[in-house]
């Protein structure tokens, strides 16, 4: 397992945290008619922010900002109820920040945008340093290795960045770097995406992980703000100038990823898709998952409700509660159901003779008697009727409810007021 140099490094000390986590997540689809993309479920019982701000505070920064904006009340709901134990005695702090007009009449218009708004805040802390993080991802991360290497190259920007296959970096921002990792171009979604100069079979993607000297950074945002050409975004606005104009550097994910004993390889998961979201989940209940949230020395906080053990019951023939190869959570009860290589979040109530499998639940779902459900999400708080059949018949399927390409169907509780039952 790899050392945490965040823990020794002071230069956490001197460093603040601004998460940007007003996504909307539309790809999503009906997971955020009511929330954030970053306010969106994963992994049994935290949200998909968690694995950012428990990033942070692993790597010993103890000032955060999160800049909120889209459907926000359940992410500031989470974070109030989660992450409130700060203490500006010693130090730390952490602040929410909808968009609230502060700098004029407009919400936020850019990632750029929802720093610039909040200058303020941020000078007020006083940081040397500023780590600006997206608020939609899942993975673990030392953030001190990526702050040392910014300070020692003496870097404009330093730019996290994830090694991809080549031609499967269409879809993200691909930074063309030199021998030395200095940035010479950025790219938005290629066509022919520019290779890695040590590997070119991989290509380099901006994460939207990005360190900045703040004072450096406050000059850009002002600058940025008063270009009216400007859409007030990192990506499109910010990095691009620095590239041209500046010194900007990428930093590789993997010499600052986080991996236990059981994790084999650097994770990092974009989980915008149904499809993504679903995988991720289900394969957390591998034997050996490619992430590791067993992880003592790096733990994922989030909001720790009170809920009491899970529980299984009954012993008979064709009604037996049992689970194979699934994570369950506090709360919930499997009554004489059967249950494969699934995700139960907490509170779910799966009913006799019901079947699921491959399937993610969210909290307080009821699944009702002699159902069976497989390649499935079904969102927080449905009743599934007794009897109901999903994941048997393609065409069915698709008529009824939010069916992907690769067969996941997304079941939520107005889809199931419109069944003819």
């Amino acid at each position: 397992m790899p050392q945490r140099p965040g823990l020794q490094a002071p230069i956490v000390r001197d460093a603040m945290a601004y998460v940007l986590a007003g996504g909307r997540g539309s790809r999503l689809l009906e997971l955020t008619d009511v929330r954030a993309k970053p306010a969106v479920y994963f992994g049994g019982k935290s949200r998909i922010i968690d694995f950012a701000l428990s990033n942070a505070v692993n790597s010993g920064i103890r000032r955060i900002g999160v800049a909120t904006q889209y459907k926000a009340h359940s992410l500031i709901r989470h974070l109030q109820r989660g992450w409130n134990f700060f203490r500006p005695e010693r130090n730390e702090g952490f602040d929410i920040l909808p968009a609230s007009q502060r700098s004029g009449d407009s919400w936020y218009a850019g990632t750029a945008d929802a720093l610039f708004q909040n200058i303020d805040i941020i000078e007020g802390y006083d940081p040397e340093y500023i780590v600006i993080l997206a608020g939609d991802h899942v993975y673990k991360m030392d953030y001190a290795r990526m702050l040392v290497q910014h300070a020692e190259q003496g870097a404009d920007v330093t730019v996290g960045c994830i090694e991809v296959p080549r031609m499967e970096a269409t879809g993200f921002g691909v930074m063309h770097v030199d021998t030395t990792d200095r940035i010479i171009a950025f790219v938005e979604k290629p066509a022919d995406p520019p290779a890695m100069p040590d590997n070119p079979a991989m290509a380099l993607a901006s994460m939207g992980i990005y360190v900045f000297k703040t004072s450096f950074l406050i000059e850009q945002l002002k600058r940025d703000a008063a270009d009216p050409a400007s859409s007030r975004d990192f990506g499109k606005d910010i990095i691009p100038y620095l590239v041209k104009h500046g010194k900007a550097v990428a930093h590789r994910f993997t010499t600052s990823c986080i991996t236990s004993g059981a994790e084999r390889e650097a994770y990092w998961r974009d989980v915008g898709t149904l499809d993504a979201y679903w995988e991720a989940n289900i394969d957390l209940t591998a034997i050996i998952p490619a992430l590791d949230l067993y992880d003592r020395d790096w733990p994922i906080w989030t909001y720790a409700e009170i809920t009491p053990p899970a529980k299984f019951v009954h012993e008979e023939v064709g009604r037996r509660g049992e689970a194979i190869s699934s994570l369950v959570s506090g709360g919930c009860i499997v009554s004489g159901a059967f249950l494969r290589q699934s995700l139960l979040f907490t509170g779910v109530h799966v009913h006799s003779y019901s079947r699921v499998e491959n399937a993610v639940i969210l909290p307080d779902a009821n699944i009702g008697r002699g159902a069976r459900l497989r390649n499935v999400i079904v969102e927080k708080g449905v009743r599934i009727p007794a009897g109901l059949v999903v994941g048997e018949d393609a065409v069915d399927d698709a008529r009824r409810f939010r069916r992907t390409e690769r067969g996941i169907c997304l079941v939520t509780q107005p889809m199931i007021d419109r069944l003819d039952l």
